[in-house]
């Protein structure tokens, strides 16, 4: 297999390839001595083949010409993803409880009413409204909210807190279901808003799936800060 030298990166980097050259490259040496047993590579090759339409022998051939790759090789390619998961749950997979916990409040999800308006005199008498049950929130929303918000009676999500802006993520996650708050500003708005159901987040196996990505591409964005374009060689070596 051809290897990076020196005279190489310029041309590498004029291409903008070098960032996305280096990720792999870390990557590879990460997994270098993770094993599969006969029946996952067996099942990996096969399951590489069928996506790649290279059940015959002509096709498969074929292809690894057009590639420049070996039977060797491609074992290595087809087995490759399953090697990084495994390098994940090795790596990190102790970690996934406490970790969750750290996160679990960026992962909880909301539904909430809200109202938006550029006059913080409107949003106060909008707020008296829903309190002394004189119109509902959608109604008022409707008729009132200047975003789009107002096409569905005031209702937004469900969606994680750490999406939305930091003052409604704090005012959601200290709020109880049915809690009206007192107009705030929101940027360039004044926001009435209330919490309609809070979604607890659950460390179940997609979250643990996400949780494995996670740590992984926070750790490849480590090695990749922390070393520069001469480590390419050796990597590559």
């Amino acid at each position: 297999m051809m290897t990076v030298t020196n005279q190489m990166i310029p041309l590498l980097a004029s291409y903008r390839m070098l960032p996305q050259l280096f990720r792999e490259l870390c990557i590879d040496r990460a997994i270098a001595n993770i094993d599969c047993t006969p029946e996952e590579i067996a099942n990996a090759c096969q399951q590489f083949n069928e996506q790649n339409q290279l059940e015959s022998e002509t096709a498969r051939q074929a292809w690894l010409e057009q590639h420049c790759l070996t039977l060797e090789q491609l074992e290595t390619l087809a087995t490759r993803n399953l090697r990084i998961e495994k390098f994940k749950q090795v790596t990190w997979g102790h970690r996934l409880e406490s970790y969750f916990l750290q996160r679990r409040q960026d992962f909880d999800q909301v539904i909430y009413s809200l109202i938006r308006t550029r006059d913080p005199g409107v949003a106060h008498e909008l707020y008296f409204r829903i309190q002394a049950g004189e119109q509902t929130f959608a109604e008022l929303a409707r008729q009132y909210s200047e975003g789009p918000e107002a096409e569905t009676g005031g209702i937004n999500g469900p969606g994680e807190l750490k999406a939305l802006p930091a003052v409604l993520a704090r005012v959601l996650s200290v709020s109880r279901p049915g809690q009206l708050w007192l107009p705030f500003r929101l940027a360039e708005w004044f926001v009435v808003v209330r919490l309609e159901k809070l979604v607890r987040a659950r460390l179940d196996e997609t979250m643990r799936q996400r949780l494995l990505d996670e740590l992984f591409e926070n750790w490849l964005q480590e090695q990749l800060q922390q070393t520069g374009p001469e480590a390419l060689v050796q990597l590559a070596a």
